[in-house]
């Protein structure tokens, strides 16, 4: 098997990515596993050693800390899993399935009304009908026709995400700004912006001090920023979006799906929280019911066929066809235990092209792998080197434990 070590020195002397930042651990921290590789460029030029404390871009990792926010406010009573989040969110219970464009020359949109409700559950499993325009062409024409954002317009997520939905909800699955919903209605019953209600709730009970969603203001962190170089000048994380950051650069507010940077080291304290059922974060009840299939008969076959499709293996997080998966709060979840690798009931996703996790109850393991990728993204290697940390990190883990 190929190390981690072996396969990202060897990425980096290719030129194919600047470095990494790779954290794991076991159930209760007796192993764990710190690496860096490689180096970042400042804005001046100069080249440092990446470190275990510079800020990486989450991208869509940032819904995971947005999922433990929302089941937060549901231990807290202020929401429900399964009710109708149109009270809270009239913009969501307004919303209108797209099926399709008129023949004419009008080409005017086929809207029929959504049949049940939007649940917080749906908004994050991705079986609300919510989805990102560039995942639906349908989607992504009536976003080019009614709602193309102008030259440097920043947007809320009530503005940036106004189009109809994909398919009626709990009846469909794919993926999309759920998370960013549920951060909006999080803010709205809290009375916080975003990351207020994170610092306060999630961050600093595991002592984190150094997390931000975009833009990064703080000095201290804004110089640890990775990619902040000439290729990266606005610090919009732009390697892991596979060279884009519109998303972030047009962003106004905190965006639960997207939006958050932090250290490495930090993102696995808040794996290890769930790991270990330590009840800082959430109860073991909760924790318990975000690792089952969250998908229906119906929503369930559909997020099987779209794995099946053409964008399935970015969708797989590295799960072997053959293996039953669903699909959980936030993640995809491995229904049966593959050998020498996940135990039934991991979970497991990650952010933009170069980052991924997971959390493995079973067999006792949480890790993050964050490829500081050079640019143009070299796709077919970074899902290459994304699989290497996934397996190899259990080889290590094994080996650990044969010694210990």
């Amino acid at each position: 098997m190929t190390t981690i070590e072996e396969a990202f020195q060897a990425a980096i002397a290719s030129k194919k990515i600047n470095g990494a930042v790779i954290c794991a651990r076991s159930k209760n921290g007796s192993f764990s596993y710190n690496k860096t590789m490689g180096e970042r460029t400042l804005l001046s030029g100069e080249k440092k050693p990446q470190q275990l404390d510079d800020m990486i871009y989450l991208a869509s990792a940032t819904k995971f800390m947005t999922t433990i926010a929302a089941m937060q406010c549901v231990e807290d009573g202020l929401l429900s899993l399964d009710a109708d989040v149109s009270p809270l969110c009239p913009e969501l219970g307004s919303k209108q399935v797209l099926t399709g464009f008129t023949e004419d020359e009008s080409k005017s949109p086929i809207l029929e009304p959504a049949n049940r409700p939007i649940t917080l559950r749906m908004l994050l499993s991705h079986s609300s009908g919510v989805t990102y325009h560039f995942l639906d062409p349908k989607i992504g024409a009536w976003r080019e026709r009614y709602a193309l954002p102008g030259e440097d317009e920043k947007r809320n997520v009530e503005e940036t995400f106004s189009y109809p939905l994909s398919f009626q909800p709990g009846e469909g699955w794919m993926y999309g700004a759920g998370h960013d919903w549920a951060g909006r209605i999080i803010e709205r019953v809290t009375g916080q912006t975003l990351c207020e209600r994170m610092q306060e709730r999630m961050f600093t009970p595991l002592g984190i001090t150094d997390a931000q969603f975009y833009p990064v203001t703080r000095d201290d962190l804004r110089e640890r920023l990775v990619d902040l170089n000439p290729d990266d000048v606005e610090g919009l994380g732009r390697a892991v979006l596979g060279g884009g950051g519109d998303i972030n650069k047009r962003s106004k507010g905190d965006f639960g799906g997207h939006g958050l940077f932090m250290m490495g080291p930090d993102f696995v304290r808040i794996l290890g929280s769930l790991l270990d059922g330590d009840g800082v974060l959430l109860k073991q009840t909760t924790i318990d019911g975000m690792f089952v299939q969250q998908l229906g008969e119906q929503a369930g076959k559909d997020h099987l066929e779209k794995l099946d499709g053409p964008i399935g293996p970015f969708f797989r997080i590295g799960v072997e066809p053959e293996v039953k998966v669903g699909y959980g709060i936030s993640g995809i979840l491995t229904l049966e235990d593959v050998d020498g690798w996940q135990g039934q009931g991991t979970l497991s996703w990650g952010g933009g092209l170069t980052l991924t996790w997971f959390v493995d109850r079973k067999n006792g393991l949480c890790g993050v792998g964050a490829i500081q990728s050079a640019l143009p993204v070299d796709v077919g290697l970074v899902l290459e080197l994304k699989q290497v940390f996934r397996k190899d990190v259990y080889r290590k883990f094994a080996e650990w434990k044969s010694q210990s």
